[in-house]
Formats: structure tokens, C-alpha cells, sequence
């Protein structure tokens, strides 16, 4: 009988977000394909350094360990890496314990067409255009920023802290469209006057839903392995607006920041995210010095402005 993935969290993830890979990627763009490809060959059986994703794919594959009987996380490698290129990630992989089985490897073809196929609710990657067709086909995705290393992230992760901006993230364009259209008056009447009215699902709403799902099985929040904060620019009166929102999603948010228009480096730091997801370069940048963070592309065709 075939494996069932529409059960567990499928999170994809590209080799150079998962392992440091940064050396070979610059091989790759000074010197070409060939000079890559050789280099992997000769150096297979030497183990690559942790990435920025490491930490953070580590601690989902050991809450599989909290479940007998199902596994609540599935990791699959999506690479643009040839299969002949790809056994010094495998032997990667197989060094540090991580329980990750499956790939797809499209030798320089874009992988997004096979998220759906494998059912993927995450995606994360250093290669932006991977994560712009993956936002575009629908699935969560994220360009990883490389500013932290999985060896600079030392410490074990036993409680998975995520954090989320709100607007283009967990929820749709709607409101940021009028925000940049009209200023923050206009934003603020808009969502006060629709303050029932839930907003629409951004690229991200549905992955939240699935954590959400794997959080309402450890009722106790203090020591629930997944710990959730919505950190976001909004402040009253449109805070009303957003948790309204979960509300009607029947989500679990732990924690939620309206900051106003406060940076959120600190407020990341101090609730110790293992990932950061925002659309805008100006957090996500200033955050990547304390936190793993990832910029959430806008839909082609779909900017928010």
C-alpha cells in the first residue's frame, strides 16, 4: 500500500538551505556546472557543514518521536542537484541522524512542479525563483537567508518557536494594498469598519492551520512542541481585525506582537524564533542577525501595491 502524505506536515527543503553550501554555489556561478559537478564527485565522502535550515528541520523530524504509532512530519530534499551530484548531501544526511528518505533531484529543472505531488505544506530555499514559482502554484515557501549558520544555532531545539507577519503572510494583500495606496488612516478605518469580517487567507494561512493541528494534540501549551507568535507592523485599532481572524480559522496563535510600526528584531529575539517568515526585506534583513528568517515573495501579478 502506498505511503499516505496527505497525513503528516510535509515540509521540502533545497540542499543549500539544509547544509552550508555556500562555497559550492559560488563554485557553481564563477565557474559553471562541470567545475560543480566535479567538485561534489571529489569531495562525497567529506560531510557538509550545517545550514541555516538545519536546526529547525532537525527539531521536526524528532517530533516524530513524540507519536507511536504515525509520524507527524515528513522532510523531503528538493534539489536541483543531479542524482550523480547528490550522494555527498545523502551522506550529509545520513551523518548527522536526520530521518529524511525521500527526495527529488531535477537536475537543474525547477522543482516546483513536484511540491503538489508530494503534497508539500512548507517550502523553504535559498534559490529565490524555486520560492517565487512555489508562492505562485500555492504552497508556503520561503527564501531562506543564509546570515545564520546551523553551527552558529549550537543549541538543541526541544520547543519549535515560529513567527509570522501578518499582512501578505498569514493573511492576504487586501489590507497592505490600501495601506500603500492610502496611507495609514485610510488602513486604519478600513479594518476598523471591517473589524468582522475575516480577512483572506495568505500564503502562509494554511501551514499555520497545520501546526495548529499538531498543537491541539498537546494540550498543554507550556510544554507543546510547537509554539507560534504573529509578530506584525498592525496596531489598535486594527489588531481587532487579525485576531478576529484566527478566531474564525480556528488556529492557535501562543503569542501575537502589534508593534505599530516598532522594529521587530528584539521582539524576535527575546520570543527566540528557530524561523521568521515576512514579505518585507527591511524586517527580515535586520531580523537574519538574531533569527533564522525567510522573505515571503508576493504572488506574480498580485503586489500588493
Amino acid at each position: 500500500m502506498a505511503y499516505d502524505l496527505t497525513q503528516p506536515l510535509v515540509i521540502g527543503i533545497s540542499s543549500r538551505a539544509l547544509f552550508d553550501l555556500e562555497e559550492e554555489n559560488a563554485l557553481f556561478e564563477k565557474q559553471g556546472l562541470q567545475a560543480y559537478m566535479d567538485y561534489q564527485r571529489e569531495n562525497e565522502n567529506r560531510i557538509l557543514e550545517k545550514g541555516a535550515g538545519f536546526p529547525l528541520i532537525d527539531a521536526f523530524l524528532r517530533l516524530n518521536e513524540l507519536e507511536k504509532d504515525k509520524r507527524l512530519v515528513e522532510v523531503i530534499i528538493m534539489s536541483r542537484n543531479s542524482p550523480d551530484t547528490s550522494l555527498r548531501i545523502f551522506n550529509s544526511i545520513h551523518h548527522y541522524g536526520l530521518d529524511i528518505s525521500r527526495a527529488a533531484l531535477t537536475g537543474g529543472a525547477s522543482v516546483a512542479p513536484y511540491l503538489k505531488a508530494f503534497n508539500t505544506d512548507l517550502f523553504l530555499s535559498a534559490y529565490q525563483p524555486d520560492v517565487q514559482e512555489a508562492i505562485n502554484s500555492g504552497v508556503a515557501a520561503g527564501v531562506l537567508l543564509n546570515t545564520m549558520s546551523g553551527k552558529e544555532q549550537s543549541e538543541r531545539v526541544d520547543q519549535i518557536r515560529i513567527a509570522f507577519d501578518g499582512d501578505a503572510v498569514l493573511f492576504g494583500t487586501e489590507a497592505e494594498r490600501i495601506f500603500q495606496h492610502d496611507g495609514i488612516e485610510a488602513f486604519q478605518e478600513h479594518e476598523r469598519d471591517h473589524a468582522d469580517e475575516p480577512l483572506p487567507k495568505g500564503p502562509f494561512a494554511n501551514f499555520l492551520m497545520a501546526l495548529s493541528n499538531i498543537q491541539a494534540m498537546f494540550p498543554d501549551r507550556e510544554h507543546s512542541p510547537i509554539r507560534t507568535a504573529l509578530v506584525t507592523s498592525r496596531s489598535a485599532p486594527a489588531h481587532e481585525r487579525a485576531i478576529k481572524t484566527l478566531r474564525k480559522w480556528n488556529v492557535r496563535v501562543d503569542e501575537a506582537f502589534f508593534l505599530g510600526g516598532v522594529q521587530k528584531k528584539e521582539v524576535l529575539h527575546q520570543f527566540g524564533a528557530h524561523i521568521f517568515f515576512d514579505d518585507q526585506h527591511v524586517h527580515t534583513d535586520a531580523a537574519a542577525d538574531v533569527v533564522p528568517s525567510a522573505v515571503v515573495p508576493y504572488r506574480e501579478g498580485q503586489e500588493p501595491w
